[in-house]
Parts: structure tokens; C-alpha cells; sequence
């Protein structure tokens, strides 16, 4: 059956892929939901058939018992057993590390995130039910799936409602901790900004993947779908791309025969970064030339058509990217209020707008609680990566003119409106944000691990018994 990669076996793949030299997929440490967010579909094709789990030593224990204390709190065995089992199942690396070594790298992760989410309780950092809702909506967008959906294939997994949600709950929680503790200690500086776009242009060597323009054309496979059905969806996917790859406007077919939300605009996922589309998209399309069509690709939501708009490598003088001009009305979080209010009230406000009783502009001014009210909540044209994946996910959603619903992020909650969209060149000034944006992701992936080592190391950790399958 296809499955998820739960949030918690995303984690542990940094540890893992550290230790095995992997690349790609589950290589940034702390793999958290706005990765997730910000990664696309992450439902992989159907694995195959399960391997035979080795035979237990004689008088092995699988009762539950605590294998280590992370400052007083007890992880059990059970715990790393079933983290142990999930990238078994999931993961191809996993599978190739032997089983007492994997087990303990799992145990180490578990450590290492216990610290940080007990740092996260220290210091008051909290996440409400509406944030969680709003990840778990994410997750299933991403997947190109209903909720109910979702909560069936997770329960397929053995996953029960409670447990998936409060994985998204801790990652939520890590996501926030690490950003109060390490985003403002981040400093790029101008050399090396000269230093990247200088690199930038010296061509196949270029320091990151290239900025990607896709459309696709989806045609869904349902869960319950059978192989007859399967593989009739799977005709009708090939004829697409044979249709594309004579020359048929790739527009026309997405909106004729995708099944994905985007069809409207003609499949257009938008210019962005690799690592802001899923790993199977890229792949695909490395080595197909502008204009071209790869696919069909199977995804746990079905096969995907893919055609290339547009490739330019960030940090170049012809680097183009797809702006959205956007505004915001912002909500704090703020002990007068709760979310679950200042939701009602962004809601409260979509619903006048959309009646034609208020002006949005008007209510930013009267009501946000950011420097951009003053500007009718007006923020500019964005590039890709500018804003936090929540508010950036929910406003690539938004076509010209539509306004989405209440978004809880970090900062609060917020009501967002798209007022247009242009693919262009970059600015001078803006080619270096952007270089200094990917600088500053590299950093902050550094930073993020010198931290996490540090909080480890003040942690007080008392080994019990081994842990054992």
C-alpha cells in the first residue's frame, strides 16, 4: 500500500543520512512540518513486498521498558522500536544500515529531539489545536488528498489520529524553538554575497540546483482504486504526454484533464527553488531541456504529467523567479486574545470582503498589527522563499484577487490577499536577497547543528537497558 513518510521518521533521516553519507531526501537536519510545507506530495509509490523481520536472539525481551532518561524523562523501547520499524518501511537507506546500528541512531534522534522540545517548554514556546488542523490540512494538500483521506492512510500505516498529531505538534514546536533560538544569530555578509553570485556564474559548477518553473497535469489514483483501474488511469496519463509531446498546449490538457487544484491556472506550479518542489519532480525533470515533458512519474496521489517552463540558477543576471504581489492583515498572538478569536475575527473579515461591505486595504489599516497597515497591509512583490512557508504555501494557493482563509503561523494569524503575479528578471538588489536568502539557509542548517549539539551535551542522559526488537 502507499504510505507517508511520517513526521517523525523525516526527522530521524538527518541522523541517518549523516552516518550513511546519503544525499537528497531527509538530509536537512530537524526536518520539520514547514519542510513539509514547503516539499510538496509526500506520499511514496507503493514499496515492495515487506521484508522478513530477523529472527529475535533467544530470551529477547519486546516488553516495554525504558531504554534512556533525557533529563528525568524516560524513552521506552517501544518508542525507538517503532521508530526503528517506520524507516525500515520507508526508506531505502535505512534498509541497507544494520539493524543494531540503525536502532542506535534512532535512539540517539529521540535524545536529541526530547532536549530541544523540553528547551521548547522552558522557555514558554506553545502550539494551539488550530495550528495543528492547519498542518494537517497542509499534509493532505500536499498529498493531493481530502482530510479523510489522509487520517485513512495514516491509519493504514498504524498510525493512530492522536499520534500523527502530535508528531505535527512536536515538529511545530521544534520548528518555533529553533527559530527563537538561532534565526537572529544568522549573519550573511556582503563579500559573501560577492562571493556566491561570483560562483553562480561560472556555470555547471554553480553552488546550488537551479530555480524551476513546472506545470503539471495530475490524474489521481484513488486509495481503493484496483489494478484494473490503476492501470487504465495510467493509459490515460501516457496518452496526456504523448498529446504534450506533440506540441498540444500544455494549458488546454491540465485544464481538460488534471485532477490537481492548479489546473485552473493551467497546471502552473510557479518559479521556485528546488527544494521547493517535491523530490520526485526534480528528479524527473533534471535532465529535461526547457519546454520539455517528463512523465508520466507515479506519486502516492496518482501520475503526474510534468513539462519545464523555465530553469535559471539563483545568483544569475538572468535569473527569473514568479512574484506575487500580496498584503496581509496580522493578528498577534496576544494574551488578551486567544488564536481560536482572532481566527473568528479574520473570518469575520473575509466574509465582508467577499459581500463587498469592507475594503481589505481599509481593514489592514484599521486593524493589522504589522508595519505594512499603514500601506493598507500592501507588502510588495515577493520572490519565492521571502515569507514563512505557512503564509507562503496558503498564498501560492490564491489566484489574483481571492483571499484566503484565517492562517495561523508563528507570528499569528493572518488573512491574505493576492493582488497579482508576473514572472520576471531579478533587480541587481534583488538578485543578491535572493543569493543571500540561500546563503542563509545554508547557515542556518550549520547553526542548527552546532546548537542542537550544544543542548545536547548540557543535557543530563542516563542509558538504561539496550534496546531490543
Amino acid at each position: 500500500m502507499n504510505h507517508i513518510r511520517s513526521i517523525l521518521t523525516l526527522a530521524c533521516l538527518a541522523t541517518l543520512a549523516a552516518a550513511a553519507g546519503a544525499q537528497g531526501q531527509g538530509s536537512r537536519p530537524g526536518v520539520g512540518i514547514t519542510d513539509i510545507m514547503r516539499a510538496g506530495p509526500r506520499l511514496a509509490p507503493a514499496p515492495a513486498a515487506p521484508r522478513a523481520a530477523p529472527a529475535a536472539p533467544t530470551g529477547q525481551r519486546s516488553a516495554e521498558y525504558i531504554v534512556a532518561l533525557v533529563n528525568s524523562e524516560p524513552i521506552t523501547n517501544n518508542e525507538v522500536q517503532t521508530r526503528v520499524e517506520r524507516l525500515i518501511k520507508e526508506n531505502a537507506e535505512a534498509q541497507r544500515v544494520p539493524r543494531a546500528e540503525l536502532t542506535r541512531l534512532v535512539l540517539e534522534r529521540l535524545i536529541a529531539e526530547r532536549t530541544q522540545l523540553q528547551a521548547a517548554k522552558e522557555v514558554g514556546i506553545k502550539v494551539d489545536e488550530l495550528a495543528i488542523d492547519q498542518a494537517e490540512q497542509t499534509v493532505a494538500r500536499q498529498n493531493q488528498m481530502s482530510l479523510t483521506e489522509l487520517r485513512s492512510r495514516v491509519a493504514a500505516e498504524g498510525i493512530s489520529p492522536q499520534s500523527f498529531r502530535n508528531d505535527l505538534r512536536d515538529q511545530l514546536l521544534l520548528t518555533r524553538l529553533r527559530d527563537r533560538e538561532i534565526e537572529a544569530k544568522v549573519k550573511i555578509s556582503d563579500v559573501e554575497v560577492d562571493q556566491f553570485m561570483r560562483e553562480q556564474r561560472n556555470g555547471p559548477n554553480a553552488a546550488v540546483a537551479p530555480n524551476l518553473n513546472i506545470a503539471q497535469v495530475l490524474v489521481a489514483v484513488p486509495e481503493t482504486a484496483t489494478e484494473a483501474q490503476i492501470a487504465t488511469l495510467q493509459q490515460r496519463a501516457q496518452g496526456v504526454a504523448q498529446r504534450a509531446r506533440a506540441s498540444e498546449d500544455f494549458a488546454k490538457l491540465a485544464q481538460e484533464f488534471s485532477d490537481s487544484p492548479d489546473r485552473a491556472n493551467g497546471g502552473v506550479l510557479g518559479m521556485r527553488s528546488a527544494d521547493r518542489y517535491p523530490s520526485l519532480f526534480v528528479e524527473a525533470t533534471q535532465s529535461t531541456a526547457v519546454n520539455g515533458i517528463a512523465g508520466p512519474i507515479r506519486s502516492g496521489a496518482g501520475f503526474h504529467v510534468l513539462k519545464v517552463l523555465a530553469k535559471s540558477q539563483p545568483g544569475s543576471a538572468d535569473a527569473v523567479v514568479t512574484q506575487t504581489q500580496v498584503r496581509h492583515i496580522l493578528l498577534r498572538n496576544d494574551p488578551k486574545r486567544t488564536t481560536a478569536q482572532a481566527v473568528a475575527q479574520l473570518a469575520e473579515f473575509k466574509d465582508r470582503i467577499q459581500k463587498g461591505t469592507a475594503d481589505f486595504a481599509g481593514l489592514a489599516r484599521d486593524n493589522s498589527q504589522d508595519g505594512s497597515a499603514k500601506d493598507g497591509g500592501d507588502l510588495g512583490w515577493s520572490r519565492p522563499g521571502q515569507f514563512v512557508p505557512e503564509f507562503e504555501e496558503a498564498m501560492n494557493r490564491l489566484a489574483p484577487g481571492q483571499v484566503s482563509d484565517p492562517v495561523v503561523s508563528r507570528f499569528g494569524v493572518h488573512l491574505i490577499q493576492v493582488v497579482a503575479r508576473r514572472d520576471a528578471k531579478l533587480s541587481q538588489s534583488e538578485q543578491r536577497e535572493a543569493a543571500r536568502g540561500v546563503l542563509r539557509e545554508k547557515k542556518l542548517e550549520e547553526a542548527y547543528e552546532t546548537w542542537a549539539q550544544e543542548l545536547r551535551t548540557r543535557a543530563y542522559v542516563e542509558y538504561r537497558e539496550a534496546p531490543q526488537s
